[in-house]
């Protein structure tokens, strides 16, 4: 069994780089399984879930080769199953990305019910819908999704929720449907803007993007032979912005978009912290103790679920009780049982938590319950006083690439031991 191992308090100060996001790459992967033919992704996470991802497409028939730890070019021309391997599909949330790619390049696909963070209910209703309506019969039983269709059909369909998944996978099924597709009440993450330029630039026509109204007029074919850079991953680059504010440091955030984190800008400054805003990179540092703050998570662009536990370790060495209102899901509080054991004052019920902010957090043995609640233990213990251990790794390791090596660069004292 592996643990991180972190020693604190340390004030985080320096530079650090930010990965391509996760939530993109994961998402552009099974998108090139519409091509026909071959094409070159870079700045690629080097993260346990595209790995996964990759020996998924390979199983499928895809060709892949690693050009270095960050790029990879992909020939998907000759797919020779519909079958995706169940035991590979089950371990994370976006393998269902795989049906709208799949329904639309080959008619068919079978797939395991996607996994991931366990963060209450996460149903994919809103993608079968949308499906459906393209023309696809879906079957969901005994542990698979079963989608088949003679000829998807482009139509106009009403998201009854924001989703940022049915969003994409929707745009997927429609990108080589028959006619006009418009989806209204889109999802208007970065990712998903990343995700259509990635199409458009292989020769799909999807306009919209970023807007709660996406059109995407079906196309014959996707050409391929192209070059393609994932978006700067926005979620790391605020976990960082808050690892400065929880520690008291000083980090300049390298390789960001800064537009996609106003939000966290936002309330980085309402509590007291300072940031100067580059363009491409984002600097943070504040000098004491955090202001109290009301935080309620919204789709983007308002203060990203994904964040939330990053900020409620803020939250719990600011001065006053502070108060999370998670609209997303239902059991994205399990972190903050860990944060007590370390000496937070946290008192969470159902989609609300309240932090009564304490001046010092108490290094602990903790368990990551999910991939963001992973970082936030990090931070936790960095900021610390005395020795942190951090258990179930999995998760941390699906989305942030070489986290401990990252830390340790700006300061912090932390490494991976093997029990």
């Amino acid at each position: 069994m592996e643990k991180l191992v972190v020693k604190g308090p340390t004030p985080l100060k320096g530079e650090v780089t930010i990965s391509g996001a996760k939530n993109a790459a994961v998402a552009i992967l099974p998108a090139t399984l519409l091509i026909d033919g071959v094409c070159t992704i870079e700045n690629l996470p080097n993260i346990s879930d595209i790995k996964i991802y990759c020996t998924i497409l390979e199983k499928l028939g895809a060709k892949i080769t690693w050009n270095n730890e960050h790029s990879i070019t992909i020939d998907t021309s000759n797919i020779t199953t519909t079958k995706a391997p169940l035991d590979l599909t089950s371990k994370f949330r976006a393998s269902y990305y795989m049906i709208g790619a799949m329904l639309s390049r080959k008619g068919e696909i079978e797939v395991g019910m996607p996994g991931g963070c366990k963060l209450g209910a996460r149903p994919i209703d809103q993608h079968i819908k949308g499906f459906e309506l393209l023309g696809a019969n879906v079957t969901v039983e005994k542990g698979k999704i079963y989608a088949k269709a003679k000829k998807l059909k482009g139509c106009p369909i009403y998201m009854d929720i924001v989703s940022v998944g049915a969003t994409i996978n929707v745009m997927l099924s429609a990108v080589l449907a028959k006619g006009t597709t418009i989806i209204d009440n889109a999802a208007k993450e970065p990712h998903i803007v990343d995700v259509a330029n990635f199409l458009n630039t292989m020769g799909a026509d999807i306009r919209g993007a970023g807007t709660d109204v996406i059109k995407i007029n079906g196309v014959e074919k996707l050409k391929g032979n192209a070059t393609y850079s994932v978006v700067p991953d926005q979620i790391e680059a605020g976990t960082f912005m808050l690892a400065a504010v929880a520690t008291r440091g000083d980090l300049l955030i390298k390789n960001c978009i800064t537009k996609h984190l106003e939000s966290i800008t936002a309330k980085i400054i309402e509590i007291g912290g300072n940031v100067e805003d580059n363009g491409d990179s984002i600097r943070v540092w504040c000098t004491k103790r955090p202001n109290r703050a009301t935080i309620k998570t919204l789709p983007y662009p308002g203060f990203p679920t994904d964040l939330q536990p990053q900020m409620g370790v803020v939250l719990s060495l600011a001065n006053g009780t502070s108060t999370i209102n998670e609209s997303i899901w239902d059991s994205r509080f399990q972190y903050t049982e860990e944060l007590n054991k370390m000496g937070a004052k946290i008192t969470a019920h159902g989609k609300t938590a309240f932090f009564e902010g304490v001046k010092k957090l108490y290094g602990a043995p903790v368990y990551s319950s999910d991939l963001r609640a992973g970082a936030a233990l990090v931070i936790a213990g960095t900021a610390a006083e005395g020795e942190t251990e951090i258990y179930n790794l999995e998760h941390i390791d699906r989305g942030y690439e070489n986290i401990e090596e990252k830390f340790r660069k700006i300061g912090a004292k932390i490494e991976r031991v093997t029990e």
